[in-house]
């Protein structure tokens, strides 16, 4: 077996990690961050290829005659042209509920974020406010308790779930908007419309597909709490983002937090990167060295049992 490795840099940092793993398959070929020239070079003669964001459209499948196995360092698959992986019989796994710990943390690190104002008061003191001050407590920033408020999920999964149960813990209320409500007795499921209304924190934790693209545009923004908080840590493609900077510029929102945009990395052009009630964050939701181990794992025990002809979760099925 040839496997081909094409980002190993988005996901091993100054060598912290390694790839071994993947040698007890077949030969290797790893590439810290492959062009779509160098991959349908490179592809001619592969049977497997491991990819986290790289695109593998059906260009790719056609000029990869022996690919037989795409494996991706991921939970989303959107890079992938899983229509043209079915006519090829090509099978397609993905990363399934390896990060859901750590972005369940970073969504409520941005809540705690916003209404602690500990960044603001960080910065305050490092820049010389405190000694000038004539108080002890110099009330700077308005704060909050998030006790008691209430949040609202899109999507219940595994990172929807663990959120729901981080922010119960913090006192928060939970409402629940999904496509597919299982009643389990605790948590409230809501149409789009109501958790859009009643929600004082939004956070996404959808798929970025046909249904979910744009999702969140100037006429669901409209349709939120004034002074409400929003979150996406799923994909940038479901937040129309010049509708999402007008919601902040106007005040309809008191803020947000992003971990994804609709172009990565971040272009040249991007309007969003000095909105100062904007948080934003590279991608890095899922990255935590502790998670990205787990994910090598994953990947690996997916690929060993598509090889012993074990039954997977084929994507492409």
């Amino acid at each position: 077996m040839k496997i081909l490795l094409t980002d190993v840099a988005t996901v091993v940092s100054n060598n912290d990690l390694s790839l071994d793993i993947f040698t007890n398959f077949g030969e290797t070929v790893e590439y810290a961050n492959i062009t779509h020239e160098e991959l349908l070079e490179a592809v001619s003669d592969v049977d497997i290829i491991l990819c986290n964001k790289t695109v593998i459209n059906r260009e790719i499948m056609n000029a990869a005659k022996n690919l037989k196995y795409i494996g991706t360092f991921a939970t989303g698959y959107n890079n992938i042209d899983i229509d043209a992986a079915r006519e090829k019989g090509i099978t397609v796994l993905n990363a399934a509920e390896y990060s859901t710990n750590a972005v369940a943390q970073q969504v409520i690190a941005y809540i705690l974020l916003h209404y602690t104002k500990i960044s603001n008061y960080d910065a305050f003191v490092k820049e010389g406010g405190w000694k000038k001050s004539l108080l002890f407590s110099p009330l700077v920033f308005a704060t909050d308790e998030v006790f008691g408020k209430t949040l609202g999920i899109v999507g219940y999964g595994s990172i929807g779930k663990a959120v729901e149960k981080a922010a119960l813990g913090l006192g928060m209320k939970v409402l629940v908007y999904t496509r597919t409500p299982k009643p389990n007795g605790v948590t409230e499921f809501v149409s789009f419309e109501e958790l859009l209304s009643r929600s004082d924190v939004l956070t996404l934790h959808c798929p970025l597909n046909e249904q979910s693209a744009n999702l969140m545009n100037c006429e669901t923004f409209a349709k939120m709490k004034d002074g409400a908080f929003f979150i996406n840590t799923a994909r940038g493609g479901v937040v129309v983002e010049a509708h999402l900077l007008e919601a902040l510029q106007s005040g309809k929102l008191s803020g947000a937090a992003i971990d994804v945009l609709t172009k990565e990395p971040m272009s040249e052009e991007c309007f969003l990167q000095n909105v100062p009630n904007l948080i934003i964050t590279p991608h890095t939701a899922w990255a935590p060295l502790t998670t990205r181990k787990r994910l090598v794992d994953l990947v690996a025990n997916n690929l060993r049992a598509f090889l012993n002809g074990e039954e997977v979760n084929n994507l492409a099925k």
